[in-house]
């Protein structure tokens, strides 16, 4: 190494965002195992690198120890012999002998190249992940790279994510080159690098969803109180606002129901309920019932439980096929419902 390379190391340095001393202690330790590799595997060596010229320079370290006890002379050197080097030194203390071998510079080089380059991709990796930890929890589109074994690889930009099976609706269907939206439900930082786990199934990207189309909700002028969602075939929402002059569910539905069509267009006609929260479980557990109409609800506290009833003709649309009205209804309130016929 020379000056004028230590120059463009620490240009490098700047332009990734490097600290240089770090990336000179570890070519530092790099070049002790190179110099072992390459010299003389049994010595005890360190390698010094002058900050201000660039120059690298090997040491063989040696602790001083009495004549008497002087016995290994690839670790050890006599008191006499240090005291002919430097008489400051004692016994106990570690002399350093320069040992760099004549083509070093060119061992140096390669290294410190192998080093940067690891560094920066280090660095990078970390950036990388840095950035989309970020966008955990939140929604992420894509390009569609590839498919194997059904899981679905997404092209986001900087690397691809991946989209299991398990996180995949039963009604969705994909192709190689066709973009999607997915929730990230997870961010890993591996020996790989950054690994995206994106899902289609996930309550929050119905949330997410519910936060880009509709302004109010954005704003935080109406609150989604609760999600519950079995994907691909239908999700409850339960909606809420603290001002009396806003109606949370007609703002959710937007005019002409436009809002709400084009959320459940992105989840490929998955049927979307927004029901309007309440304080009051009854009246909470009668509008989670939805689209069926409720005529009573006996509410028994410490069970946390209800009784709901309904029009004879619409116990079976309140119960839903294969009982997923009600099976939502109770995720959506927290309440267990038990539903009667008039």
């Amino acid at each position: 190494m020379n000056e004028e390379l230590l120059n463009a190391l620490a240009d490098l340095c700047e332009e990734k965002g490097l600290e240089k001393d770090v990336i000179l202690d570890a070519l530092e330790a790099a070049l002790v195992a190179a110099y072992k590799r390459n010299f003389n595997s049994a010595q005890n060596v360190e390698v010094q690198i002058d900050r201000e010229t660039g120059g690298v320079h090997v040491y063989m370290q040696k602790t001083v120890v009495d004549e008497e006890d002087y016995v290994d002379p690839q670790e050890e050197i006599p008191i006499a012999e240090a005291k002919n080097i430097s008489g400051v030194y004692e016994v106990g203390d570690i002399v350093n002998i320069e040992v760099t071998p004549r083509n070093f510079g060119r061992i140096a080089a390669m290294t410190a190249k192998q080093v940067v380059t690891q560094r920066i991709r280090e660095a990078e990796r970390g950036i990388i992940y840095s950035e989309f930890t970020e966008k955990a929890n939140d929604i992420i589109s894509g390009r569609i790279s590839r498919i194997e074994r059904g899981n679905v690889f997404v092209d986001i930009g900087k690397l691809e994510a991946m989209l299991p099976v398990n996180e995949q609706p039963s009604n969705e269907r994909y192709e190689v080159g066709q973009m999607i939206k997915c929730y990230v439900s997870e961010v890993r930082n591996g020996t790989k690098g950054t690994q995206i786990m994106l899902s289609r199934t996930h309550p929050g990207l119905v949330k997410r969803l519910f936060y880009r189309e509709i302004p109010e909700i954005a704003d935080g002028i109406v609150e989604i109180k609760g999600i519950a969602r079995e994907a691909g075939s239908r999700t409850k929402i339960a909606v809420w606002s603290e001002d009396p002059n806003v109606d949370p569910q007609g703002a959710c539905i937007g005019p002409k129901g436009v809002r709400v069509q084009a959320i459940g267009d992105e989840l490929k006609d998955e049927k979307i309920d927004i029901v309007k929260w309440s304080e009051n479980p009854a009246e909470f557990i009668s509008a989670s019932l939805s689209p069926s109409k409720v005529l009573s609800v006996e509410i028994n506290e410490e069970e946390k439980s209800a009784r709901v009833t309904v029009p004879e003709y619409q116990l079976s649309l309140a119960i839903g096929k294969s009982g997923q009205n009600v099976r939502l209804a109770v995720r959506l309130t927290g309440w267990k419902i038990d539903i009667s016929a008039e």
